[in-house]
């Protein structure tokens, strides 16, 4: 443990930046947003790795939205599938009166925390951060192309919470990529990359920092080196993203049921049971006379929170989840 007056800059920086160690424990996901000055590291190189926002910084504070009117309430108990609504170019549901279910493909975007499990409940936040644009037209876009792979469409969204630089990835990669983000997404992504960092780097950096804070700049730099390296299997990179185990329960977390629906603000309900960090059921019911009716929900747009801050928030897809 560093002496009180080693760690005093980083404390000071942390905390004037509303990053102190209760947030970061609490889901937030890149570490961007401190700008870490006056760090006393003797390792020459070190990037300034805390600077700028997360790419995603969706947190449990995010999640307004949970119903605690609804946890005994009684919905129609035949589900109709939410595929059979009209669909919108960007992959939404047009919402009529009635009970929907959805197994859907989702993604983990906070590497290095504990998958879905434990009975946990998932609420309804929206998509924040710095690569909010990108992460949301990849979640879109993919909709209209089913021949690309879950798997390389969680690659890129792992690039980006890993900050890694997409110039640098596969050849197949950067074709998804380009069929899933714009040339000038593609140009902010690159502008903000990171390095990947020495074991002597990461020791100076995160010396003295919160146990989970400093797990996920691990794995986020692991991430990076493996993103880019070519012949990297997708299962080293999940191992480093996803951790296994039985998850502790992380600072901030709250005390929620599994099956609390979110009302969103269009006035229709959401409630996400996820089976595994790739695949979640979305349930939506838009009760008679709800002014949900004709409102469109739009995964792309969403992410499934978890109460229990250690596991991973889950973006969501219009995509069916096909094991």
């Amino acid at each position: 443990m560093k002496p009180i007056k080693t760690l005093l800059p980083l404390l000071l920086v942390l905390s004037g930046s509303g990053l102190v160690a209760s947030a970061a424990a609490a889901q937030l996901g890149g570490l961007g947003g401190a700008v870490v000055r006056n760090l006393p590291v003797k390792t020459p190189g070190v990037p300034n790795l805390l600077s700028g926002p997360a790419p995603i910084s969706t947190n449990i504070k995010d999640a307004i939205w949970g119903d605690a009117a609804t946890d005994g309430m009684d919905v129609p108990k035949a589900a109709r599938d939410l595929t059979s609504l009209p669909r919108t170019p960007q992959g939404g549901f047009v919402l009529a009166e009635g009970y929907y279910r959805m197994h859907a493909q989702s993604y983990c975007l906070h590497a290095g925390t504990y998958g879905p499990g434990g009975g946990d409940a998932y609420l309804l936040a929206p998509v924040k951060g710095s690569a909010k644009d990108a992460v949301t037209s990849i979640l879109r876009n993919s909709v209209a192309h089913p021949e690309i792979a879950q798997r390389d469409i969680q690659l890129l969204l792992w690039a980006i919470v890993a900050r890694a630089k997409f110039e640098d990835l596969d050849m197949r990669l950067k074709g998804v990529a380009a069929k899933l983000l714009s040339q000038k997404q593609l140009a902010t992504l690159n502008r903000s990359a990171l390095s990947v960092l020495t074991n002597p780097q990461l020791n100076s950096i995160t010396g003295g920092m919160p146990g989970p804070v400093r797990t996920v700049i691990e794995a986020e730099s692991r991430m990076r080196g493996l993103l880019t390296t070519p012949g990297s299997a997708y299962s080293d990179i999940e191992r480093v993203a996803v951790l296994g185990g039985v998850a502790p329960r992380g600072e901030g977390s709250i005390d929620v049921p599994a099956n609390r629906w979110s009302v969103h603000p269009d006035g229709y309900w959401v409630r996400y049971k996820p089976n595994g960090y790739s695949n979640t059921w979305v349930e939506i019911w838009v009760p008679k006379g709800s002014t949900g009716a004709g409102k469109v929900y739009d995964p792309g747009t969403a992410i499934a929170v978890p109460v229990n801050t250690s596991r991973q928030r889950l973006a969501q897809s219009g995509r069916v989840y096909l094991k």
